[in-house]
């Protein structure tokens, strides 16, 4: 049974020009996707009217798509929330017409389609207000990240935070990309989701750090992409379980949670993967690239430390 005790010895850091260009592929689509096309922002950052109704059975949303087929709405949005008897429509900002104008034109359609439908909420945002929220939440992950590198800066050594940093915009581009890709409606929740990654991302980093900095002073021989490897190894069993764990719930969000959260989950989804792999090869493989060694790591002598210990003088003198 020892060889289970064994750490693996997976030469991370010798394929990391490999993954350099697999990152900077993804990386590259991920920047042309959003250049070009954006991506596809929710009512809460565009503004527009939120009607959710009840039905007196389950019912279909392509049925209630049809319904608002070939009107002034017919590019809203339709989704199941709670159950499948209740159905959120998502209109955007229409000019020179009133919230409740919204509301009581798409009820109207609805009922002529199916009786018995009934308005359970209706909520408005403005354009103004999408807005304020857009530049709120960018300032909120700037803020994060700039956080982030002061905090990386003092704990361990700069190289580490430049390279924890580079680590988590990688992050951030890749999952902005792929939203940006396949048109899923990018909301509040998908930013809560994103800010969530960062953390995630960033407490993996810090682990593969914590270990780097550990073996930096046990390992005195070793060159640093040695040490590097050794200490990836050394927590890899630890990053893979927690992963999956991550994993498993997300994925019980993606099959049990419905399409009013499926945004946030496909976002952690997309996250807790992109986050497990950059913090193996990006943050570690960033600050072998900026020089990162053994001195700078070693905490700094006191002054006095390398002068003789004067021995006290006698007694009586």
């Amino acid at each position: 049974m020892e060889i289970f005790k064994k750490d693996p010895t997976i030469d991370f850091m010798g394929r990391r020009r490999i993954t350099a260009v697999l990152s900077a592929v993804l990386l590259l689509v991920s920047l042309v996707s959003l250049g070009m096309q954006g991506l596809n922002l929710g009512i809460d950052f565009t503004g527009g009217t939120l009607v959710e109704v009840g039905y007196e059975e389950a019912v279909e949303l392509h049925e209630v798509r049809a319904a608002l087929a070939g009107t002034d709405f017919e590019d809203a949005q339709v989704l199941h929330f709670g159950s499948p008897r209740e159905v959120m429509v998502r209109t955007p900002p229409m000019d020179g017409v009133e919230q409740a104008a919204v509301s009581q034109a798409v009820l109207e359609l609805l009922r002529a389609q199916t009786e018995g439908v009934e308005l359970r909420r209706v909520e408005f945002v403005g354009p103004q207000i999408g807005r304020e929220l857009t530049e709120q939440g960018m300032l909120a992950m700037l803020y994060a990240l700039g956080g982030i590198l002061i905090y990386v800066a003092f704990r361990f050594e700069y190289r580490f935070a430049i390279g924890s940093v580079a680590a988590l915009i990688h992050d951030v581009i890749l999952v902005l990309g792929f939203f940006s890709l396949t048109r899923i409606n990018f909301d509040l929740t998908v930013l809560a989701a994103l800010l969530a990654t960062i953390g995630y991302s960033l407490n993996d980093t810090i682990v593969v750090f914590d270990r780097i900095r550990e073996n930096f002073l046990k390992v005195r021989k070793a060159t640093a992409e040695e040490v590097m490897n050794l200490s990836i190894n050394q927590v890899l069993s630890r990053t893979l379980v927690t992963s999956f764990t991550t994993l498993l719930v997300v994925g019980a969000l993606l099959a049990l949670g419905g399409e009013i959260i499926f945004g946030f989950a496909m976002a952690l989804l997309v996250g807790v993967l992109v986050g497990t792999y950059s913090s193996i090869f990006i943050a570690s493989a960033s600050s072998l690239a900026l020089g990162v060694s053994k001195q700078d790591l070693m905490p700094p002598e006191k002054e006095g430390e390398d002068q003789p210990e004067v021995p006290p003088p006698p007694p009586g003198t």
